[in-house]
């Protein structure tokens, strides 16, 4: 008897186990597509979907423009970053893909960031770039030096950059993301940045540094837009 207990609460444990994994990942899709409405007044995560007999071709049509002009990169970081998710692109919802073009200035920086809930694969489609990713704890970096042509994945969640090295040339990359959201936080706007801002208490102990330096960083970042 004691030992069918057992048995019995095995094999619960692994149902909850098996079904938490299952949940914690987005379900396949149930029809063909499910185009974002925008304008509906219901509130899910994600985007409700358009009633399919509304759906038309453009649905799934995005301008080559979007991603095929080299955008302004004059700013304090040097880089630009054009989206083409779900925000801009309906018919991507529930797809989980997305894209994305990084224009950098000569010797600009795509700054440290992640996409917490994407995978990130990146094609260079001019100039040089160093670029690289540090994994979790006890955070070891892989970076490489890559050229026209070039393909790196950054994993899912993982803090990541971008750098032309050209000192007189621009640069740009093509980027796929697992995601039709993807998110990014940028680390160093996120920490200096933050509204209402982190206790410079909390920085200073963290970063081992003066308050005064913090509230100094605080300060860049209040009124900064990458």
């Amino acid at each position: 008897m004691a030992s069918s207990l057992v048995l019995i609460a095995a094999a619960l444990l692994a149902l909850a186990s098996s079904w938490q994994q299952a949940i914690a990942y987005d379900p396949s899709p149930l029809q063909d597509f499910c185009v974002a409405d925008k304008n509906s007044p219901v509130r899910v995560n994600g985007f409700p979907c358009k009633d399919p007999m509304a759906v038309t071709p453009d649905d799934f049509f995005n301008a080559a423009m979007i991603i095929d002009k080299r955008r302004d990169t004059n700013n304090k970081v040097g880089s630009n970053v054009t989206n083409v998710n779900v925000e801009s692109f309906p018919g991507l919802n529930t797809l989980g893909i997305s894209l994305a073009r990084i224009d950098y200035a000569p010797l600009g920086v795509n700054p440290p960031h992640i996409h917490p809930r994407a995978t990130e694969l990146l094609t260079v489609l001019e100039g040089t770039l160093y670029l690289g990713f540090v994994t979790s704890n006890p955070n070891r970096l892989f970076s490489k030096v890559v050229k026209k042509g070039d393909v790196f994945v950054f994993p899912k969640a993982m803090i990541h950059f971008q750098m032309n090295l050209d000192h007189d040339k621009p640069a740009a990359a093509l980027s796929s993301l697992s995601s039709q959201n993807p998110g990014v936080i940028t680390i160093a706007s996120a920490v200096f940045g933050s509204k209402p801002p982190i206790s410079d208490d909390v920085l200073a102990k963290a970063f081992q540094v003066e308050k005064k330096l913090i509230d100094w960083l605080q300060s860049q970042f209040w009124d900064t837009n990458y």
